[in-house]
């Protein structure tokens, strides 16, 4: 394999590569007899299952090439992510992708990735502030945000003037730059129904600061809505929430459902969700739960995998997005997936081969 240095040296800009780790996560060490090298793998928690799945497949698609890999988990602890991280880079991996859990925390560790020529792949969630990422890999993360909103309206009727209905919104964690691109995304379909009036939303909480849930966390969105039912629903009923994750999703669910929604009480409102959790998937087959976006986590592992293995080969990666994603600091080239929407009335035929009947049951 040639040298890092020079490897690096035939692209511009491929100096770092950001890891995602953690306190108490552990190192998973895989190797396949592979001598092209090791490369760290930065994940941000253990407590979703989507992540198990990315850093799994992250590992297969990267043995399959050849390389031996360190999988470490942070277990939504930044400082524990950022010494992660720099033990990967004192060790020496070749190259870095981490899936931040603070988009601004690494930027000095990600300084000594750079100084050591170990790229930067940022994976899933945009790091920011650093001149030492070299690519993101993604999905479309606005695509995200205007299929759970289009859902909304189509299943409200909204664009045939139907309402008004009760509606409340919900954001992803404030440290993850794709929780901005989510709500945008939603909110540019759903305002002109709430400018309307058509959609009310009678917590008052539209703004993106008042909306959001730290780490993505279940319970503390379970915490806000029933909060919100408490102080803006008696004797009123909400219509749709708009969840951005399934773990959300499922804890607005349960709120509502202390609250005398379900099949014995009130219509559950229309919940949406992100990444096709299986629990999830489960509660739309069940009817409650109303949709999700699927976001195959194979694919995107796949992608974060050729690129890595390009940088070091010292080939310039694929992308599709030169512009589009700022960190602050730089424009960082990126490869965006495309998400789908799941509902009860296509949820056998999207996700076929992703889950087994079995599961599903």
């Amino acid at each position: 394999m040639r040298t890092r240095r020079a490897a690096l040296g035939t692209i511009a800009g491929a100096v770092s590569l950001a890891l995602t780790l953690s306190a108490c996560g552990e190192t998973s060490e895989s190797s396949s007899g592979s001598t092209d090298g090791t490369i760290g793998i930065a994940m941000p928690t253990r407590a979703s299952e989507r992540w198990l799945t990315d850093g799994k497949s992250v590992v297969k698609d990267l043995e399959n090439k050849g390389y031996k890999t360190k999988l470490v988990y942070g277990d939504d602890d930044p400082k524990a992510q950022v010494a992660q991280v720099a033990d990967l880079v004192e060790q020496g991996v070749d190259a870095l992708i981490i899936a931040a859990i603070d988009n601004k925390s690494l930027n000095g560790v990600l300084k000594k990735a750079a100084d050591a020529d170990i790229p930067v792949i940022s994976y899933d969630r945009l790091i920011l502030g650093s001149a030492n990422v070299d690519y993101y890999v993604s999905f479309d993360n606005e695509q995200v945000g205007r299929q759970q909103a289009r859902f909304i309206i189509e299943k409200l009727g909204l664009e045939d003037g139907k309402g008004p209905f009760n509606i409340e919104l919900f954001a992803g964690s404030p440290d993850d730059n794709n929780t901005r691109y989510f709500y945008d995304g939603s909110m540019h379909l759903l305002q002109p129904y709430l400018d309307s009036k058509q959609l009310v939303v009678r917590s008052g909480e539209t703004s993106l600061d008042k909306v959001t849930t730290l780490r993505w966390d279940g319970a503390t969105a379970q915490k806000r809505m029933s909060r919100i039912l408490s102080e803006s629903y008696n004797g009123k009923t909400v219509d749709a929430i708009l969840s951005p994750y399934d773990g959300i999703s499922l804890g607005v669910l349960a709120a509502v459902k202390e609250y005398g929604y379900g099949p014995d009480g009130k219509d559950l409102p229309i919940v949406t969700g992100q990444d096709a959790e299986l629990a999830s998937v489960k509660s739309i087959i069940a009817g409650e739960q109303s949709q999700t976006v699927y976001k195959d986590l194979r694919e995107l592992a796949t992608v974060a995998a050729n690129m890595a293995d390009d940088l070091l080969k010292g080939r310039t990666p694929r992308i599709n997005n030169r512009r589009g994603y700022k960190n602050g600091v730089k424009d960082v080239p990126a490869y965006l997936l495309q998400p789908a929407s799941v509902d009860k009335s296509n949820y056998s035929y999207v996700l076929a081969g992703y889950y087994t009947p079995e599961q599903l049951k």
